[in-house]
Order: C-alpha cells, then structure tokens, then sequence
C-alpha cells in the first residue's frame, strides 16, 4: 500500500533576499508541482528514484539506513546523494521511528514541472517528507537546506501570501489577490537555473547594511498587493527592480537582455536565472520567443 504527498512550487515576487533579513516578501504558488510516493519495502534501505516531468528519471539510488543515521557524506560526485542524506537525517533525528520502526522503503518523486525551470524542487520535496514524518517543514528546511522558507509556505498554501521572517520564525498571511489585469502578466524561463545558495552566498558577501533598505522595499509590495490596474502593478514593480539591481549592484534584467520590451521586466526570486515575469499591453509571447525564450507563460497557466 503507497501513501502519496503533494506540495506546490513557488514563484517569489518581491522580496527577494531581503525576505532574509525581515522583509515582507510576496509569493505566489504554482499549478506545478512534486509528489512524493512511499511503499514499505525490505533490507533497511531506501530505493529512490526520482521523475522528472516528462517521465525520466533524473535520480536513482539506495541508501542504508545506515548512511541516513550516520550522514555518511560520499564524494562531490555524489552531491545529490549527500543533500538527501542529509535532509533525511535531519527528518529522523526529528522523527526517528521511521527509520528505527521500518523495514525499509521504495519512495518515488514526481515533478510536475521541468526539473531545470527552478519552481522548487526541493522545498517541495522538504515539505512532502514533513507531511510523511509529521515533522515540521520550517524547522527541516532550517536545519537541512537553509533559506528564507517562504517556499515552504507556498508548498503549504493554495493561496497568494504575504511572508514575513519575525523572531526567527516565520509569519505567514495569505492575500486576496485577484486583479482584473492578470491576462497582462506573463512568465518566462531564462533558459538557466539558477544557485539559490550561490545568490544567497552572494547576497550575504555584499557590503552595507540593508536595514535602510527593508522599509523600502515593505512598502513596494504593498503597492504590489493593493494594485488595482495594470499600470499601478508595473510601476510598482519598475521601482522594486530598480532598488534591487541597487542593492544587489547588478544590472537588471530588462537592461541586461530586453532593452526594447515595450512593457515592465521584475526578476524573480534568485537574480540571474529561472524565470521573469513581464507586464505589458500585449501578449509578449512572439517578442521572447524570438529573442530565443521558449517557454513563455500566462499567469492563469502558472499560478494557484
């Protein structure tokens, strides 16, 4: 008998970085998404295999039990290995009667979404194995892969939603929103994924503090959520980029690859790769796909 889990992938809005350090961040979760599928198995080991949308396997393995206690680390060659051995000890030292209590097990995950177009592969895996081991998702996330968690609330919402790291703990309100501009908004995938550690890395290695910064950028997003037309959206957005790309001291995006776009280009989430997000009065499709974008989508085929 399997058991199966399903958690949502994220696109992150505003916020981005500075959601670290206390900033408001918007998110938004996806129509994609993982599912993680537990079977009993045998031997004191777990068989992985791991699908990626179009059905191929992207990662396949067996790991002891033995490996997962002891966080039994193998060459760089094996660096997906090491990360999900190292999340699995962390869920056991949380939850240790799945492994002390089992035989084994065969676990298969299920993309929904292209591994490389960076919706969150693996904060949709943390969040699957936190509902399986009934462990918290935000304490796993905090002692396995690190990062702001806002991806974990997407996995957990169905909902826009509004997050915030107060305490060291996160605050989570989801957002009414639904504006009538939505057919103006599109997302595209930079044909790249990229390093949220690296960007987090380099983020950190930035001199100056961002404590002037987070009050700025608290209130863009909420001229973001409380837009009531496209125009008041992209503008809003316009200034978010600008004090990023400021911040960060890194060309932004419309500058760096679509200086013609007629309409407003916001990077999302990790500068630098994955996707953007375009504003404009018309469909934008034809103008990135001959700049070489394929992958071009509308905000009602994307987002919850």
């Amino acid at each position: 008998m399997s058991k199966t889990f399903y958690s949502n992938g994220k696109l992150l809005i505003t916020g981005e970085y500075l959601v670290l350090d206390g900033a408001k961040a918007f998110a938004l979760p996806t129509k994609f998404g993982q599912n993680l599928i537990i079977e009993e198995g045998n031997s004191n080991v777990i068989d992985w295999k791991s699908f990626d949308s179009d059905g191929s396997i992207w990662f396949e393995d067996r790991i002891p039990f033995s490996s997962i206690t002891r966080k039994e680390r193998f060459d760089d060659a094996k660096n997906i290995k090491n990360t999900l051995i190292e999340i699995l000890h962390e869920a056991w030292l949380m939850n240790p009667g799945f492994i002390d209590s089992s035989k084994g097990y065969n676990i298969r995950t299920e993309l929904t979404f292209p591994k490389s177009w960076g919706l969150g592969t693996s904060s949709t895996l943390i969040n699957n194995i936190a509902q399986w081991l009934q462990i918290d998702a935000f304490e796993l996330l905090k002692s396995s892969f690190g990062g702001s968690g806002y991806d974990i609330a997407c996995a957990q919402k169905n909902m826009p939603i509004l997050y915030q790291i107060l305490n060291d703990k996160p605050v989570i309100k989801t957002v009414n929103f639904q504006p009538d501009f939505t057919d103006k908004i599109f997302f595209i995938y930079l044909n790249k994924k990229q390093s949220s550690k690296a960007s987090i890395a380099a983020y950190y290695g930035k001199e100056g503090s961002t404590e002037k910064r987070i009050p700025i950028i608290d209130a863009i997003t909420e001229r973001v959520i409380k837009s009531t037309t496209a125009k008041e959206f992209a503008i809003a957005l316009h200034d978010h980029e600008i004090e990023m790309s400021n911040i960060l001291e890194v060309t932004t995006v419309k500058e760096a690859l679509f200086p013609d776009f007629d309409g407003v280009i916001k990077s999302l989430g990790a500068w630098g790769g994955d996707f953007i997000m375009s504003i404009s009065k018309e469909n934008p499709t034809d103008y990135f796909k001959k700049k070489g974008f394929e992958v071009v989508i509308p905000y009602s085929e994307m987002i919850l």
